[in-house]
């Protein structure tokens, strides 16, 4: 069977994710162990357990907390299915990251390191550059970029048929959002998040994290891992490490991402860590695709029922 496992980004977040595989799976309770072993200072588990919710979700918290809700969830499932290895890996933005460690690339440690510097760094580009990020729906992408050049706003993530994000300075965004309703956008909705991420507001954030990606070991994968930057796949860690410093301040092609993976055979996707996010876009971008969530206990014994068949 071909499958793909697909990780959420930022937004995820919720008071109360992982707890339920915490309680449930020693593999996912190792994962949140070696979490807080790793970075003393956070009060991980806390945090994704208890909240508060304002505290998750600030950018240098929430980043690090669904990626190690992500990969809990994964090893938990990884002990209810028999193998193969996935056919390819992908992830939203941040959840590329769970990508990397779940094909094999990146060592869950240095994932673990590198996610926080990496929350880290946007947070600290959001409050040098506010900026703000709105989602417009029932656009083409060639009006959204007419729109972008004449309001100064930039593309962000291209999330599915009918769904973009655009990202950029507040008046900027706002100024786009009325020209797109004036158009004939359905709707138009600012996101809550800190900062313009995915423009070139994060440029200088992607220069300083790019230290901290050349100073990680990054390994060939060995499930094919699809890029935010490219849509195609990853051809070595030099050219991951490249996409990843690009990924800040780059729109996210991730209709793209999906419609490369599925055009080669792929007909059943798990998405695995907190929400359901992605399950919606790709009944967007394909209604035929399966799409199995993998969040608590009970879906990683489902997961494995649909692997052993």
């Amino acid at each position: 069977m071909n499958i793909c496992y697909i990780f959420p980004g930022q937004g995820s977040q919720y008071v109360g994710m992982g707890k339920n595989l915490y309680d449930n799976s020693p593999e996912a309770k190792a994962v949140f162990d070696q979490a807080e072993n790793i970075l003393p200072d956070l009060n991980l588990k806390r945090l994704c357990f208890e909240g508060p919710i304002e505290e998750l979700t600030q950018t240098a918290n929430s980043q690090v907390a669904i990626l190690v809700t992500s990969i809990a969830a994964l090893y938990a499932l990884s002990r209810e299915r028999s193998r193969p290895f996935p056919t390819a890996c992908a992830g939203l933005s941040l959840g590329e990251y769970s990508a990397l460690v779940a094909s094999g690339a990146l060592e869950f440690s240095d994932a673990v390191r590198l996610v926080r510097r990496r929350g880290e760094l946007m947070e600290r580009s959001a409050k040098n550059n506010p900026g703000a990020m709105a989602s417009v729906l029932g656009m083409s992408i060639e009006d959204i970029k007419e729109i972008c050049e004449d309001s100064g706003a930039e593309v962000a993530n291209l999330n599915c048929p009918g769904q973009i994000v655009i990202s950029g300075r507040k008046e900027d965004v706002r100024k786009a959002m009325a020209m797109a309703e004036k158009k004939g956008a359905k709707k138009s909705i600012l996101l809550n998040v800190s900062g313009p991420f995915h423009s070139s507001f994060m440029k200088e954030a992607a220069s300083e994290f790019k230290k901290e990606l050349d100073k990680t070991k990054f390994s060939s994968p060995k499930a094919s891992i699809v890029s935010n930057v490219t849509a195609d796949y990853e051809k070595g860690a030099e050219e991951i490490k490249e996409n990843l410093a690009k990924q800040l301040y780059s729109p996210v092609r991730w209709e793209e991402s999906i419609v490369k993976i599925s055009g080669e055979g792929c007909a059943t996707f798990f998405e695995i860590g907190p929400g359901k996010t992605l399950k919606g876009l790709l009944r967007r971008i394909n209604p035929e695709l399966k799409v199995y969530n993998i969040e608590i206990m009970d879906d990683t014994i489902q997961g494995g029922m649909v692997c052993a068949n």
